[in-house]
Parts: C-alpha cells; sequence; structure tokens
C-alpha cells in the first residue's frame, strides 16, 4: 500500500481535527474570516484561493471543509454542484467553477454535444443566479467512449469499447461549432466557460493524467478559444498538466493573458502536495498571474499523500504572494 492509499484509507481520523460534524460547530465558532482566535493561514488576498471538493471530501464533509476552507483563508470550493452551493453561502464562500459534462464525452463529438450543451446551459444559469462566476467545459476524448451519461464521474475501468478516433482538426472545429451553440447565452448571464487541458501522458492513475483527451495541449484550447472569439470563453490553467504537456508556465501565463479564467495547483510528478518533492516552483507562477491582472481563483487541486491540512497550509502559504 503507498503513502497516498494510507492517508485515504484513515481519512476519517483528519476529522479529529474539527472534532467531527458536530463539535466543528460549537467548539470552532467561526468569524469573518477564520476560526475564532486564529489567523487565516493566508492573510495578502492578492491571489483568491479555493479548495477543489473531490481531493478533500475523503477526508471532511461539507460543513467541515468549509470550516477548513475559512481557517486557510480561502474564499471557495469549487467543482461543488449545485445542491451544496446554498452551504457555501451560509459560510460566506463561493463556488469558484461549477461542475457541468464529462471530461471523457465532451463538445469535439458531435453525437454527445446535445448533452453537453444542455448541461451548460443548466449550469449557466444556476452560476448565474448563485453569483458563480465560472462553469468548466471540456473538449472530451479523440475517441468515443460509449452514450452520453450526463454529469457525475465515469467509471474510467468500464468504459465501453471505443468506435473511432476524431481526427484532431476535425475535433478542433467540432468544438468551435458547439461552443458557438453556447457562448451567446454565457455572455447574456455574464458566466466564463472555462476549457480544461489535461495532460496525456500520465497513464498510472484515472485522475492524474487522461490518455486520450483531445485538448492535451495549452496551443490546441488557446485556438478553440481564437477561433470562438467570446471574452466568455477562456481557459482553465492547470499548471500540473501545463507543466506536464507544455512547460514554460510563467511565459504562456503571460501569453494566455485575460484569456485565463480559472487556474488550477498540483506538485508534478505525482499530483501530490506543493512540496519540495516536486518540481514547480509556485511563488513565481502567482506573481505571474498578478503581472497579467488576473483576479479569478486559484484551485488548490492535489491528491493528498500526507495529512491533508498539513499540505493545504503550505500550499496555500506558497500561494499567498
Amino acid at each position: 500500500m503507498n503513502r497516498s492509499t494510507d492517508v485515504w484509507k484513515n481519512a476519517i481520523s483528519r476529522r479529529q481535527w474539527l472534532g467531527g460534524m458536530g463539535a466543528a460547530a460549537s467548539a470552532l465558532a467561526l468569524t469573518g474570516s477564520g476560526v475564532a482566535g486564529q489567523e487565516p493561514v493566508a492573510t495578502r488576498g492578492r491571489i483568491k484561493q479555493s479548495l477543489v471538493q473531490w481531493c478533500y471530501e475523503p477526508y471532511w464533509n461539507l460543513e467541515e471543509m468549509c470550516l477548513v476552507a475559512k481557517r486557510l483563508g480561502c474564499k471557495s470550493i469549487e467543482l461543488a454542484p449545485p445542491e451544496d452551493w446554498p452551504t457555501l453561502i451560509e459560510h460566506g464562500l463561493t463556488c469558484a467553477i461549477s461542475p457541468s459534462h464529462l471530461f471523457v464525452q465532451g463538445m469535439n463529438n458531435p453525437r454527445y454535444q446535445p448533452g453537453c450543451l444542455e448541461l451548460l446551459a443548466q449550469r449557466i444559469d444556476q452560476a448565474a443566479e448563485a453569483g458563480v462566476p465560472n462553469v468548466i467545459t471540456f473538449t472530451g476524448y479523440a475517441e468515443e467512449s460509449g452514450e452520453w451519461a450526463g454529469g457525475g464521474v465515469p467509471d474510467m475501468d468500464n468504459l465501453p469499447p471505443n468506435r473511432r478516433s476524431i481526427d484532431p482538426d476535425e475535433g478542433m472545429k467540432n468544438c468551435v461549432e458547439g461552443f458557438k451553440k453556447i457562448v451567446g447565452h454565457a455572455e447574456k448571464r455574464r458566466v466564463n466557460l472555462a476549457i480544461e487541458m489535461l495532460n496525456t501522458r500520465v497513464t498510472d492513475h484515472p485522475m492524474k493524467g487522461h490518455p486520450g483527451y483531445q485538448g492535451d495541449h495549452v496551443d490546441y484550447c488557446m485556438e478553440i478559444i481564437r477561433q470562438v472569439g467570446s471574452p466568455r470563453l477562456g481557459l482553465l490553467y492547470d499548471l500540473y498538466h501545463v507543466q506536464i504537456m507544455d512547460g514554460d508556465l510563467i511565459r504562456r501565463i503571460h501569453e494566455c493573458g485575460d484569456a485565463i479564467k480559472h487556474v488550477h495547483t498540483a506538485g508534478n510528478p505525482g499530483r501530490g502536495e506543493l512540496d519540495e518533492n516536486q518540481e514547480i516552483y509556485y511563488p513565481p507562477c502567482m506573481k505571474a498571474l498578478l503581472d497579467i491582472g488576473y483576479e479569478g481563483y486559484v484551485g488548490q487541486e492535489f491528491i493528498p499523500t500526507i495529512d491533508p491540512l498539513e499540505g493545504l497550509e503550505q500550499a496555500v502559504r506558497l500561494c499567498d504572494v
């Protein structure tokens, strides 16, 4: 059993930090920005930080995660479903980016576009009503992988057999045509759509790499954005994925400029903590975001290999430039 598995298996013990669901509310009374008597980890506030829900939900339920976010000085718990947003609002938090369709079945395939467009329209409306600034979207895989199944997380071990490969030029054309059908609605509702670029090199874990994903380079995703030509369609700049596929992180931040609508972090290799065991030095990347006038959120999206609170404190402090 590896270190990461040990942490996930023992996740319930992490709740002792909060004293459990019932004790958390009484023992850790919240003030405006953190836990009573404690200063938040992030104090400068120039980079707005967010927790990505799926990474930390093995350790904390939603109420507890809200307390963790407040303790850290984070303003958001992202990729949370709309039914969780009222709880976030009660805690003075937002959802920096909404989930939508799957990354497997995306906009590059006309078979899946109707389902993608229907769900994107729904999420745009929900985001607009709740003050959520972004909705995530994906190119999809270059090979077909079964019938449209709506939202949720795909069972990566039991995907149907691939049917045909989609040429990169065809996939781009389909994405452009599809996003043009929905981006006008995003403009009217003043909500951004953010295409996430994912790496296709890592093959040992379904959430560390995505072999077969079509939008696996910054330039490919940026060309889709350029051809659609709307300020409401942009890029989810995931530093972990970009480092694996393209590198040159700071120069690319400047090249993408205001097309960057959202940012994710994780250490490489391994998608673990932002520590000395990985190769990305995060403070200058955060400073580059400030240099381009970035005002969006930075989501901490690493998979814990140590105590998740310890890793998050380190990551939030590093990004608080």
